[in-house]
């Protein structure tokens, strides 16, 4: 059965430890991977506490004055960190498509507390492990830091879900996920003015790079373009997270799995003047090193892979430079 909308799945099963509860819950994850790439999942874990607080310091941080906000700008287009301004990004960009720049600003941090070794501070990390930047504001990095952990301990609970579904040992990706490039940004959809350019939206359609994303907005918008053609709302439920698997799921699974486009669209005209919108979100992104080719499980005899093996670094900086450069069309600082 094609899934033409996005289903909302319990974890506590998982949770539970039992082998029929875990079982229950990687098939209805994998349905949904096949189907439409997307679900709501409840019992998750994490705080609402948590979740409250980093909602209000990110709300705190995009109230203050442009140039303070640009005292924490990212360091170069390559690296996902610091501050984004309305406009600087375009998401569609990334999969060669043109449109004006997206209608969100942003705040993003990778991991802290990064040993100083060859691995993380040699060549071959290039930009995976960049110095976050933090703006003063009171309780913002513990915070930040806290939600980060959350997430990756909660992402490495997933893609254990993610191998249970695809008929590999459960932890099949631990190791490639054990020293993980994973980004945190909250997005801040200012309210709307004035009229958008053509074709200009808050996000523009497109997939997501890694190998899932888990989602917290505070407001509708979201939506996902499914297999019947249609674009459909992602549904609001309280307490639930949005995750959708990402590129390199996708081709880890040789297409089984789809990356699906989505978006965020605009608010209607009679309140968009009015209208803001945050969104936390967190991108999954394994190892830099981490070789991405066609799982075994998901290659039927005779049949080849659709992709030749990518590392996983190599996979986000390309597709996040085209979004900071607009396809190359803006210089590179």
């Amino acid at each position: 059965m094609t899934l033409l909308s996005v289903p909302i799945i319990d974890l506590a099963p998982y949770f539970g430890g039992t082998a029929e509860g875990k079982a229950e819950i990687a098939k209805q994850v994998d349905e949904a991977c096949r189907s439409i790439g997307f679900l709501v999942i409840m019992n998750h874990g994490i705080p609402a506490e948590l979740i409250a607080r980093v909602s209000q310091l990110s709300r705190q941080f995009f109230d203050m004055p442009l140039t303070e906000k640009r005292k924490v700008d990212r360091p170069r287009q390559d690296a996902v960190r610091g501050y984004s301004a309305v406009g600087e990004e375009g998401l569609s960009y990334s999969l060669e498509e043109a449109a004006p720049g997206d209608l969100k600003e942003s705040f993003s941090i990778g991991p802290s507390n990064v040993p100083n070794d060859d691995y993380h501070r040699g060549p071959a990390a290039g930009p995976h492990f960049e110095p976050n930047s933090w703006p003063p504001i009171d309780g913002f990095r513990e915070a930040y830091e806290s939600y980060f952990e959350a997430m990756s301990d909660l992402s490495r609970s997933l893609m254990r879900i993610f191998a249970l579904g695809l008929s590999l040992d459960e932890p099949f990706f631990d190791d490639k996920i054990d020293k993980h490039i994973s980004m945190f940004r909250v997005l801040s959809y200012p309210p709307q003015r004035e009229a958008p350019l053509p074709g200009q939206l808050r996000a523009g359609a497109h997939s997501d790079y890694g190998s899932l994303t888990i989602v917290l907005p505070d407001d509708k918008g979201l939506q996902v373009f499914n297999k019947a053609g249609q674009w459909v709302d992602v549904p609001q439920v309280e307490g639930g997270l949005v995750v959708n698997i990402a590129d390199l799921m996708m081709q880890w699974t040789n297409d089984q799995w789809v990356s699906t486009l989505h978006r965020v669209v605009n608010p209607p005209f009679e309140v968009a003047s009015t209208n803001r919108r945050q969104s936390l979100v967190f991108f999954h992104q394994p190892n830099y090193d981490a070789m991405v080719e066609c799982l075994p499980s998901c290659l039927a005899p005779g049949e080849e892979p659709k992709y030749a093996p990518i590392s996983s670094g190599d996979h986000l900086t390309s597709k996040f430079v085209k979004q900071t450069t607009f396809g190359g069309t803006k210089a590179v600082a």
